[in-house]
């Protein structure tokens, strides 16, 4: 039997669906319980706006669970829906290059590797710069909960508009 090669088409046919089927159907809205981390993301132009909670492990070092709420675009409800499974189990620092990773992938420069190649299904948002802003919004405000301390007010927005 030969192998099925896909199409550029019928790639681009998957990104879209996952993409639907995540904003339709997130597995990750809520809220951790408990909440180590918090931060609310803002993204004016397109409206879209989110809050992320963040539970630690017992050490604080490791992510063990990250949930979402708010409201936005299929882009950046997708993102954040694929972004909070992936970051599970995952070491701050191995979470915060998973960011920059996701980052330069929105600039056509790098992918992730085949453990987390569901987040691959983002790089069709690249082909249309307007939208970049969106799939990144979450991937913002998780570096900005990380890298804030857990006595942190986190009352303010993270916003990406200077992007």
């Amino acid at each position: 039997m030969k192998p099925t090669i896909m199409s550029l088409g019928n790639l681009r046919d998957l990104y879209q669906q996952v993409i639907l089927e995540r904003y339709k159907s997130p597995k990750h809205r809520g809220v951790t319980d408990p909440v180590h981390r918090r931060q609310r993301g803002h993204n004016p132009s397109c409206g879209d706006t989110i809050e992320l909670t963040v539970q630690l492990n017992e050490a604080g070092d490791r992510i063990a669970d990250v949930k979402f709420q708010g409201e936005g675009c299929a882009i950046s409800m997708a993102s954040v829906d694929l972004m909070a499974e992936a970051m599970r189990g995952k070491s701050l620092e191995e979470a915060l290059e998973m960011v920059q990773r996701f980052q330069n992938m929105m600039k056509g420069e790098a992918e992730f590797p085949k453990a987390q190649r569901k987040l691959n299904v983002m790089q069709g948002v690249a082909q249309f710069p307007v939208r970049i802003k969106c799939a990144n919004l979450c991937w913002h405000t998780l570096k900005a909960a990380i890298e804030a301390s857990a006595n942190s007010d986190a009352n303010g927005f993270v916003s990406n508009e200077n992007e």
